[in-house]
């Protein structure tokens, strides 16, 4: 539901309802890790501006986005203890627009992962079947958006961790342009890809969010001084003359016909209203190492970022008869083996006889990869592929196996907008086996306007402009 919809109903009923909903649906979702006392707040609300662009708006964040006095775990035992003493950024912006923030949602342990799979806290489910995953590392967030609870939440993107779960939901998913919106107080994953993201179910208040959410802010020197427009005012529709550029090696990398053919069907009502859309194609051997290349740098970032997680400055802390054990004891209980895992890659890629051929020659192969897709935003306003290759997976299948093109290519592309930092957002594109599928599309840097204006034009075609899952509790 929109917050159109929303903003009809009484400020009090509105956010109790929805805290109701998110407490009644959590035997089924599993979602919520922490829920917020929200009467401070809205005894603040009283004393605030009704024409707030959030007023009394309920809002959920993340797990990994500090908030002061409110336990903040980013999903790992190693943090289950962790209160902090200020607020991210992101926060004081959503207050002073209003925003009633009602809960902390589940993540893939320290974001790192696509399944939200991983949170401490066990699984995350799909609102539209149960028995299927949420996507991640964002699947909590994109999980209460989707299941109707709140008609914002706040996720974090660092490889595709906001817009692959908003396909496998049915919702918005944006993930800006890097420096966009400011990470302070965001636990983080991997600096240079982390961007701060949110879902929504209608791209006009995706667009009426990031004016909200967007600004320079000094205390995090990597946020832009790019002057921040009304979006939502600023929408419009019309297609004709915008070039559309199809990255052909994605739709070629999926076999599953159905998703083809939707997508097929999007492009031609793209044309239909005036798009210029045509294929282009990168190459290959640069789109086959995405993945590896990605893993290098995040789990490299990953290492630095989070050294201080140790049991001693941060972290629960585990006996032993040093400070070595001590450190070696709350790591080891503190995280779950797949986190381990990819800390040990980090760890080796950082080795000072390792840098040269593993780390630098990764980011060396990502600045390729960003000039080519370049290239093709220099001729265009805007690409778009299919989102995921497949409807969201049963756990069972979501392991990722093997290295074919459709798991390679069709399954990491939105990485891209990662490497970049370029903006990006996946938009609901219909239905196939009873769950959601979208398409995902990117833009310019600081281009969000075409690129909300382009979303909302398929949103137009789709209908889908407001579509929540009904969950039996």
């Amino acid at each position: 539901m929109e917050m159109a919809k929303w903003r009809s109903q009484d400020v009090k009923t509105r956010v109790y309802e929805a805290i109701e909903r998110a407490k009644r649906t959590q035997p089924q979702l599993n979602a919520v890790v922490t829920f917020v006392d929200v009467e401070e707040q809205l005894k603040r609300l009283e004393t605030m501006d009704s024409s707030l662009p959030l007023y009394g708006i309920p809002v959920v964040l993340k797990d990994n986005v500090n908030t002061k006095g409110v336990l903040t775990t980013a999903s790992s035992r190693i943090l289950s203890n962790y209160v902090p003493v200020y607020d991210a950024a992101i926060c004081e912006k959503l207050t002073a627009a209003g925003a009633i923030i009602i809960a902390k949602a589940s993540m893939d342990e320290l974001g790192m992962g696509g399944t939200n799979l991983s949170a401490y806290t066990g699984p995350v489910h799909n609102p539209y079947d149960l028995t299927r995953i949420s996507g991640g590392s964002s699947g909590g967030s994109a999980v209460l958006c989707a299941a109707g609870i709140s008609p914002l939440t706040i996720g974090t993107d660092t490889g595709d961790s906001v817009r692959k779960p908003a396909a496998y939901n049915g919702i918005i998913g944006v993930k800006p342009t890097y420096g966009r919106i400011s990470r302070y107080g965001i636990i983080p994953y991997a600096s240079s890809l982390d961007h701060v993201g949110y879902f929504t179910t209608a791209v006009a208040d995706a667009a009426r969010a990031l004016s909200v959410l967007a600004g320079r802010d000094d205390r995090d020197m990597t946020s832009s001084y790019e002057p921040v427009g009304d979006y939502e005012a600023a929408l419009n529709s019309d297609l004709h003359g915008k070039r559309i550029a199809v990255i052909d090696n994605i739709p070629n990398a999926i076999s599953e016909e159905e998703i083809l053919e939707n997508f097929n069907a999007v492009i031609d009502k793209l044309k239909a209203r005036g798009a210029i859309v045509e294929s282009v194609h990168l190459p290959d051997d640069l789109l086959s190492v995405i993945l590896p290349t990605y893993y290098i740098i995040a789990n490299a970032e990953a290492t630095a970022n989070h050294a201080n997680l140790d049991g001693i400055r941060f972290g629960v802390r585990e006996a032993g008869d040093s400070v070595e054990e001590v450190m070696i004891q709350s790591r080891t209980k503190g995280f779950s083996s797949h986190i381990r895992k990819r800390f040990v890659v980090g760890s080796y890629s950082l080795f000072v006889e390792n840098q040269d051929k593993l780390f630098r020659k990764a980011q060396q192969v990502r600045r390729l990869i960003v000039n080519e897709l370049k290239s093709v935003l220099d001729r265009y306003d805007i690409t778009v592929a299919p989102a995921t290759s497949t409807i969201a997976p049963h756990p069972e299948d979501s392991v990722e196996l093997g290295l074919s093109d459709t798991y390679l290519v069709a399954e990491n592309h939105m990485i891209l907008g990662n490497f970049s930092g370029y903006p990006s957002i996946s938009v609901p594109s219909g239905m196939f086996s009873n769950m959601p599928i979208g398409v995902n599309l990117m833009a310019k840097p600081f281009d969000e306007q075409t690129m909300f204006n382009i979303a909302l034009a398929i949103e137009e075609e789709t209908g889908w402009k407001g579509k929540t899952a009904e969950v039996e509790a």
